[in-house]
């Protein structure tokens, strides 16, 4: 019972016991008056009458009193279970100004901080959801028992509907690296580092398991997968460079020594010898170049300078610039028409792509006897209409299966033809880079037998040209030969 309530009390007690000696001292006062002689039973009995009355009227007293504050003490109680069921909510309504509405005012106030705590904890926990949502690794937390208790974004995709909260981790997840390396942070409270490559096919992730100070792990997926490609791809690159390199300068190296240990060598064997030598070196020579061109288009800094230029320009000037070429090899160029529309294009890095594709042409696609170049516009309804440019042979073509790699660098159909024809497997990537620059995208198109068609887009300029410089429709074909 606090102080203020006790006195409360108190001070209804003596005021029944006040009351009482009123009722006594009126009673024994009309007593004296009403009898000189009283005799001690009458006396009794009005004694035990006021007792009686005075306990008539202080029970009720008492009764509201300790109902008042019985029902106060209950809301309290109720207010105490609300709090503890997580309704941070609930506040306590009391008018009375005592010790029991001061400790209200105090669970009022504690319930306000608490409040404010948690949702301080739930933004922080919200924000740190966001965060490592937003991280490119995969990352999952577990409880001591092994079961998951959080997730991110990146670990649910991986994981698709397996991985949820409070289902064991060897449920959620297959791969037996990663399962180990959890295993052991959870069994020896230590960083356990591994790579899985089962989790996702095709894709290899490096392992980190670290054990959390309050009991569990959490594991951590980083995607290797393009690191891995690109560090292979640089693996196979230096052991192409290696091969073709090493290829011409053993018959150079050969022929040299052959030479120099005949002191009197036949002119005919001398000179059969420098040409192939010469051949070699003019290999050796063009693999440099292309080496250096393709250095510069895959490089960060490759800038190109496009400007308008009509689309029949662009074939008109490739094709004119392979004249001789073409004209040599004893090859027909079909030319299949362009529209009169100006593509955004840097006339010499066009030049070097319809050179590549054209002598390409020339190379694997002799046996058709001709090729053809064409543009036609694409009707699409994008922003930015396209022109689609097409170089195609009529030879023997291309196999669906090396349709997709013959872009990549040193990529052969066949590699005893392409040496033969002294190709350095570099013309195609060096071409894919340069449209790609331009914003372009490049494609190949085969049937064994039937030839094979390359093509690529440039994007239209929205401008019209001036009228003085728009001419009249290109001839449906015109011929090279």
């Amino acid at each position: 019972m606090t102080r203020k309530v006790f006195y409360k009390l108190l001070g209804a007690f003596s005021l029944l016991l006040v009351f009482h000696a009123v009722v006594m001292e009126a009673i024994f006062h009309q007593i004296v008056v009403s009898s000189t002689i009283a005799s001690l039973p009458v006396l009794g009995r009005e004694a035990l009458f006021s007792g009686v009355a005075a306990i008539l009227v202080a029970f009720p007293l008492a009764a509201w009193f300790s109902l008042s504050i019985s029902q106060r003490l209950r809301r309290m109680v109720k207010f105490a279970h609300q709090i503890a069921e997580g309704d941070l909510d609930a506040r306590l309504e009391d008018r009375f100004h005592d010790e029991i509405s001061t400790m209200a005012d105090a669970l009022n106030a504690t319930a306000a901080r608490l409040e404010q705590s948690f949702s301080e904890l739930e933004n922080r926990r919200a924000e740190l959801a966001a965060l490592l949502d937003s991280m490119q690794e995969a990352v999952v937390a577990i409880t001591r028992e092994g079961n998951v208790s959080w997730s991110n974004a990146v670990m649910r995709r991986l994981a698709g509907t397996q991985i949820k909260e409070g289902r064991s981790l060897v449920h959620s997840i297959r791969d037996p690296d990663i399962l180990n390396c959890a295993a052991i942070a959870l069994r020896n409270r230590e960083v356990r580092y591994g790579r899985a490559s089962t989790l996702l096919p095709g894709s290899i992730f490096e392992i980190n398991a670290a054990p959390m100070p309050g009991g569990g792990a959490v594991v951590v997926l980083h995607d290797v997968t393009n690191v891995e490609a690109a560090e292979r791809s640089r693996r196979d690159f230096i052991a192409n460079v290696s091969h073709e390199l090493r290829t011409p300068l053993t018959s150079i190296s050969g022929y040299l020594e052959t030479l120099l240990e005949d002191p009197h060598p036949r002119p005919e064997t001398t000179r059969e010898f420098l040409q192939i030598i010469l051949k070699n070196s003019n290999r050796m020579n063009r693999l440099t170049e292309d080496l250096l061109e393709l250095a510069s288009v895959e490089s960060p800094d490759y800038r190109i300078a496009p400007q308008p230029i009509r689309a029949s320009t662009l074939l008109d000037d490739a094709i004119e610039s392979l004249a001789g070429m073409v004209v040599d090899s004893g090859i027909v160029m079909e030319f299949g028409g362009a529209p009169n529309d100006s593509v955004l294009a840097d006339p010499d890095a066009m030049t070097q792509v319809f050179g590549n594709l054209i002598e390409n042409a020339m190379k694997y696609g002799k046996s058709g006897g001709r090729i053809r170049v064409s543009a036609r516009k694409l009707e699409t309804e994008t922003e930015f209409p396209q022109i689609e440019f097409v170089v195609q042979d009529f030879g023997a073509g291309i196999a669906y299966e090396h349709l997709t790699r013959i872009f990549e660098r040193f990529y052969r159909v066949d590699k005893a033809r392409s040496r033969d024809s002294g190709g350095t497997g570099l013309g195609l990537a060096i071409v894919k880079h340069i449209v790609q620059a331009h914003g372009g995208r490049i494609w190949a198109e085969s049937e064994l037998g039937a030839g094979a068609a390359f093509h690529f887009t440039l994007r239209v300029v929205p401008a019209a040209l001036p009228a003085n410089e728009v001419s009249e429709p290109q001839a449906a074909v015109r011929t090279l030969s």
